[in-house]
């Protein structure tokens, strides 16, 4: 794909119609074969890669909580390891990709300096410090700080402890523990303490007498239960 897109791009530069077709397709030309680009590329195709299955989860009208929370949960740690330890596999990646199409490889180890930097007269760092904090560690702290705005631990938990309620496949997920977790962690002081402790012999009465009952093996919301 990389390969036939220059392609293409090299002869609109060469043989386009008009001069503003020529000078956009080389300005084009010169962004895609940049370390720049080739870097950012490979850096959001992993990220990318480790987020797709959260999102596409997120985005299913028929969502399965509890499968989307542990995704969430997955997706973070994964993301968390690639800003720990995969700078120098993505970097190594992204320098045989520069050498397969003859891309130039800036000296990592030469200073770095670029026009916002040189103004503000910040200290001086390597080109590696560069891509590797400026860009590389900058974008997945951004990523993991939108995740936990999102989805905190609290909140998880509250999803994770809700969907012991859920009525769907003859109340499947139903769990005592869950649900006494949910009262003592999120509902504390709608219970009284005797409620409290009365509640989990009162879950076991219920997930035979209610859960397994004929009667309500086909609901899938809480409404349906209701009426």
């Amino acid at each position: 794909m990389f390969g036939a897109t220059t392609s293409v791009l090299e002869d609109l530069a060469t043989n386009g119609s008009t001069y503003s077709q020529r000078g956009d397709a080389t300005y084009a030309l010169k962004s895609l074969l940049s370390f720049d680009f080739v870097f950012i590329l490979h850096m959001m195709k992993e990220i990318m890669g480790i987020t797709d299955k959260l999102c596409q989860a997120l985005q299913q009208k028929s969502q399965d909580i509890l499968n989307a929370m542990h995704l969430v949960s997955s997706t973070k740690s994964l993301i968390q390891q690639l800003r720990d330890s995969s700078w120098g596999a993505l970097l190594e990646k992204v320098s045989s990709f520069c050498n397969d199409h003859a891309i130039q490889i800036p000296d990592m180890g030469a200073s770095f300096s670029d026009i916002i930097r040189s103004r503000r007269k910040k200290d001086v760092v390597t080109v590696e410090h560069h891509y590797r904090v400026d860009i590389f560690t900058s974008v997945i702290d951004f990523q993991l700080k939108e995740l936990n705005s999102r989805f905190s631990e609290q909140a998880t938990e509250l999803l994770i402890l809700s969907t012991s309620l859920d009525p769907k496949d003859a109340f499947k997920l139903f769990s005592v523990c869950n649900i006494c977790n949910l009262v003592k962690n999120f509902y504390s002081l709608d219970f009284s303490e005797q409620e409290k402790i009365q509640l989990d012999y009162e879950l076991q009465h219920y997930e035979l007498d209610v859960v397994k009952a004929p009667d309500f093996q086909n609901l899938s919301t809480l409404a349906e239960f209701n009426n």
